[in-house]
C-alpha cells in the first residue's frame, strides 16, 4: 500500500465509502454509520478549513508583497479577473447549449408534467406573476380536480424549512442595494471575518490592502514582515501534508457519511431519487466533464504549450480527488496550491495572488449548473423560456458565482436568486435537492481545475512557469511512491 499513489488511495477511499454506505443501508447499520463513522468526515471537512482561511490570508499577503513593483499588481490583477470572468461565461454558455439540446425536464412522464404546470400557475397566480406562454391550465374545467389538490401540495411544500430558510437568506441578497456587494466586501471587524466562512471576500481584501501596502514602505521595514508570512506559510503548507496522509481513510468516511444520510435504512429510496432525476443529472455531468476534459485543456493549450494534456491531469490528480470527496473548493485550496505549484511549476508569487481569489470568485461549476437546473426546472413545469430570459440566467448566474461561498451546496441558495430573475418559483430548489449533493462534488472539480488552469496562464503570461514533468505527484505531500 505505500507504493501506491496518494490520489489512487483517496479514490480507493472513495469506492470503500460508497460501497459501505449500500450495504450498510441494505442491513440496517446506517445509523451507526452516520453516528460513528460520517463524524471522521468532518473532522477532515474542519482540518482542511482550519489551515484554508489563515493560509488564504498569508498567501495573498505574501504573493503581494512578493511582487514588489505595484505597477505589476495592477496588471495581473486584471488579467486574473478577466480569465476568471470568460471562463465562467464559457460554462454558463456550454450549460445553457446542452440543457436545450437534450431537453432533460422534457423526458419526465407527461402526466407529471402537467401536474406540475399546474402547481406553476397556482404560484404565479398567488404571488402575482403573470403566465410567460399565455396557456392556463387552470381555466381548464378537466383539470380542476387536480389543479384543487397541487394547491394544497404547493402550500406544504412552501412550508419546507430548509427550502423557507434558503429563500430567506436569497430574500435579503436580492433586496440589498446596488452597491451591496461593494460594502460587504471591506470588514468592519476583520477577526469577525475570519471566524466566519460566508466573508472569504472580506479576508481577500484585507489581504490584498496589507500587502499593497507593504509595497508602499521603506524595504527595511516591510521585509521582515514579509519574512514572518513566508514561514506562516510554509507552516500551514506542513499542515497540509500531515492531514493529506490521512487523507484515504478521511474520505472513506465522508463519502459513508454522505449517502447513508440520503439513503437512510431503505436503499429504495436513492434508486428512485436517482431514477427520477437522472436526465438532469446526466445533462449537468455531461457539461461538467467537457468543461474539465475538453474546454480547460483547449485553453491551456492555446496559452501554454508546454505542459501536455495527460501531464496537467497527473499534476492536479490529489486535489481534483480532494474537491470531489469534499465539496468545497475553499478546503481543498491547500492542496490545489500545492499541486499548481509542485507539479505544474507555477510560481507561488502567483499562485498566492491567483488561486485565493479563484476559490472565491471562479465558480464556473456552479454556474454551469445554475444554467441547466434553471431550463430544466423550466421544461418540467411545462414552460418555454425565451432567448432574452436564458441570456438573463447567464447574467445573473455569473454575477451570482462572484462571492459565493466556496463550502458545499452553496450555490443553492444562489440558484434562488437566478430563477426569480426569469419569475420562477424559488422554492423548485427542493426538487433538485436529492442529487445535489452528489452533482456538487462534480461542480468542485470544475472549480478547482478552472483555478490551476487560469493560474498556468497567468504564470506563463507573466514568465513564472517552470514546469517539470515528476515522476509521481504524490511526492509533492511526503508519500512514498
Amino acid at each position: 500500500m505505500k507504493k501506491l499513489a496518494l490520489h489512487w488511495k483517496i479514490i480507493i477511499g472513495l469506492i470503500l465509502g460508497i460501497v459501505w454506505a449500500i450495504l450498510s443501508s441494505q442491513l440496517g447499520w446506517s445509523e451507526f454509520t452516520i453516528n460513528w463513522i460520517a463524524p471522521f468526515g468532518t473532522i477532515f471537512i474542519n482540518l482542511l478549513k482550519l489551515i484554508a482561511v489563515p493560509l488564504v490570508l498569508v498567501s495573498i499577503i505574501s504573493g503581494v508583497a512578493n511582487i514588489g513593483d505595484p505597477s505589476s499588481l495592477g496588471r495581473m490583477g486584471g488579467k486574473t479577473l478577466g480569465a476568471y470572468l470568460l471562463t465562467t461565461l464559457f460554462a454558463v454558455g456550454l450549460g445553457l447549449v446542452l440543457v436545450n439540446v437534450i431537453k432533460p425536464g422534457k423526458l419526465v412522464d407527461e402526466q407529471s408534467r402537467i401536474d406540475n404546470r399546474i402547481s406553476y400557475e397556482v404560484w404565479a397566480a398567488a404571488e402575482g406573476y403573470q403566465i410567460k406562454d399565455g396557456i392556463n391550465y387552470l381555466q381548464e374545467p378537466e383539470f380542476f380536480e387536480r389543479a384543487q389538490r397541487i394547491t394544497d401540495l404547493s402550500k406544504g411544500e412552501l412550508k419546507d424549512a430548509s427550502v423557507s430558510e434558503k429563500m430567506k437568506t436569497a430574500e435579503q441578497t436580492r433586496e440589498a442595494t446596488p452597491l451591496q456587494p461593494l460594502v460587504d466586501m471591506v470588514p468592519e471587524n476583520f477577526f469577525y471575518s475570519l471566524s466566519d466562512n460566508g466573508l472569504m471576500l472580506q479576508i481577500i481584501f484585507f489581504g490584498l490592502f496589507f500587502g499593497v501596502c507593504l509595497l508602499f514602505i521603506p524595504n527595511e521595514k516591510s521585509h521582515p514582515v514579509t519574512v514572518f508570512m513566508d514561514s506562516v506559510m510554509e507552516v500551514f503548507l506542513k499542515m497540509v501534508d500531515l492531514v493529506m496522509q490521512a487523507a484515504p481513510f478521511f474520505v472513506f468516511a465522508l463519502l459513508a457519511g454522505v449517502v447513508s444520510k440520503m439513503a437512510g435504512d431503505d436503499i429504495g429510496k436513492v434508486y428512485e431519487i436517482f431514477k427520477g432525476l437522472s436526465w438532469y443529472s446526466l445533462t449537468v455531468f455531461l457539461g461538467l466533464m467537457l468543461m474539465i476534459f475538453i474546454i480547460y485543456p483547449l485553453i491551456l493549450k492555446l496559452f501554454v504549450r508546454k505542459i501536455p494534456y495527460l501531464g496537467f491531469f497527473k499534476a492536479m490528480s490529489p486535489a481534483q480527488t480532494l474537491a470531489f470527496s469534499t465539496s468545497s473548493s475553499a478546503a481543498t485550496l491547500p492542496v490545489t496550491m500545492e499541486c499548481v505549484e509542485e507539479n505544474l511549476g507555477v510560481d507561488k508569487k502567483i499562485t498566492s495572488f491567483v488561486l485565493p481569489i479563484g476559490a472565491t470568485v471562479n465558480m464556473d461549476g456552479t454556474c454551469l449548473y445554475q444554467a441547466v437546473a434553471v431550463v430544466f426546472l423550466a421544461q418540467l413545469h411545462m414552460i418555454d423560456l425565451t432567448l432574452g430570459q436564458q441570456l438573463t440566467i447567464v447574467l445573473t448566474a455569473t454575477l451570482a458565482s462572484i462571492g459565493s461561498a466556496a463550502v458545499p451546496s452553496a450555490g443553492l441558495v444562489m440558484l434562488i436568486i437566478v430563477l426569480e430573475s426569469v419569475g420562477l418559483n424559488p422554492a423548485w430548489i427542493a426538487i433538485i435537492f436529492p442529487v445535489d449533493r452528489i452533482l456538487d462534488m462534480f461542480r468542485t472539480v470544475v472549480n478547482v481545475t478552472g483555478d490551476a488552469t487560469v493560474s498556468t496562464i497567468i504564470a506563463n503570461g507573466e514568465g513564472m512557469l517552470r514546469y517539470n514533468e515528476k515522476e509521481d505527484p504524490s511526492e509533492t505531500f511526503g508519500v512514498e511512491s
